[in-house]
Order: structure tokens, then C-alpha cells, then sequence
């Protein structure tokens, strides 16, 4: 059992230095030498885990998506309006962001075209607001002049456009910034 448990946290720590080194330099850029020097381990021990260095970034951005969805899921509570749970859902995951450097890099893996597969984060993301909003009542959209699917595409531009910005400055992504972008673009939704 011993060795198991090893095992696992060897993992773990490949999984965390690689993370580390995709959001300092990139896929292209981070080197297997680096991952490993960082976990402690020899190159060989990180392949022992790993094939490739495309397999470590799959195994980043499958762990980055764990710990997003969860945070998401975790925002979510019973007797919550559409709405509530939409702008509680961005506070979660913006925290899980500033928090945790495998959900940034997961984040920032995830559809960056350069390799091929991956996950499509930011895809679930737009699906969330889109069927979130689509639920939302009308009593919840009283007075708003735009089209709901319209809506949903502006959120994910803005949203989407605030994690990046977030990745130089973490306040972008911070609370009181969150509060002023959903009291603008939903006035009439309760924040948290």
C-alpha cells in the first residue's frame, strides 16, 4: 500500500509542477525536465505516470475540470432563481481561479489549439449560461430589452474576457469587480 500511495502523490505532484509550468510558459514552451525537476522526480518517474507531454497536459486539464465543475456545482443551492445561480456560479469559479494554479492552467490548456483533443472548458461554460439563462423566468428579466441568447453570448464574451485579463491581474477576476459587471449588465439580478 505504500508504494501505491506513493505513486499517487508523485502523480499529484507531476500533475501540480506541470500546471505551474503550462501557465508560466505555455504547452509549447514547458519542458518534461522542468515538470519533473519541479515534482522531485526523474524524467523516467514522470514517464512512468506519462507518455507524453501531451498526456500530462490532458491529465491538467482533466483535473482543472474536476475541481472547476465541483466548484460550480457547489455554488449551486436549492430554492436558488436561474439568476442567483448564474452570478454565484462566475463568484465560484473566479475564486477557484485566483485559488488554484490546476484549474488556471486547466483553463488555459483547454482549447488553446495547439494540440490536438483536449477538453472544451470554456465551451461548458457558455453551455451553463446559456441554459441558465434560458430557464430564468421572466418575472427575472423584467424590463430588459435584449434577447436572451444574446445575453448569454455577451456574458461568455465578458466573462471569458475578464479570466484572461485576470491571468496578468488578479483583480479583474476579484469580487467587487464581479459585483459591478453583474449589477450593469443584470440589474435585476440579487448578488450574493
Amino acid at each position: 500500500m505504500a508504494k501505491q500511495d506513493r505513486a499517487v502523490r508523485t502523480r499529484h505532484a507531476l500533475i501540480h509542477s506541470a500546471a505551474e509550468a503550462f501557465e508560466r510558459h505555455g504547452y509549447v514552451q514547458a519542458t518534461l525536465m522542468d515538470i519533473s525537476a519541479a515534482a522531485g522526480v526523474s524524467v523516467g518517474a514522470l514517464h512512468f505516470h506519462f507518455r507524453s507531454k501531451a498526456e500530462v497536459a490532458m491529465s491538467v486539464e482533466m483535473a482543472a475540470a474536476v475541481r472547476l465543475r465541483r466548484a460550480a456545482e457547489k455554488a449551486q443551492q436549492p430554492g436558488m432563481s436561474a439568476l442567483q445561480r448564474l452570478t454565484g456560479t462566475s463568484y465560484a469559479l473566479a475564486d477557484q481561479l485566483r485559488r488554484d494554479v490546476v484549474s488556471r492552467a486547466g483553463l488555459k490548456l483547454s482549447g488553446d489549439g495547439v494540440r490536438e483533443g483536449g477538453l472544451d472548458l470554456r465551451g461548458e461554460w457558455k453551455d451553463f449560461v446559456r441554459s441558465v439563462l434560458a430557464e430564468a423566468s421572466d418575472q427575472e428579466f423584467r424590463n430588459e430589452p435584449v434577447e436572451r441568447s444574446d445575453m448569454a453570448d455577451l456574458i461568455f464574451a465578458a466573462t471569458t474576457g475578464i479570466e484572461l485579463l485576470s491571468r496578468r491581474d488578479p483583480a479583474w477576476a476579484s469580487p467587487p469587480l464581479l459585483s459591478t459587471f453583474w449589477r450593469l449588465v443584470l440589474p435585476q439580478a440579487p448578488q450574493p
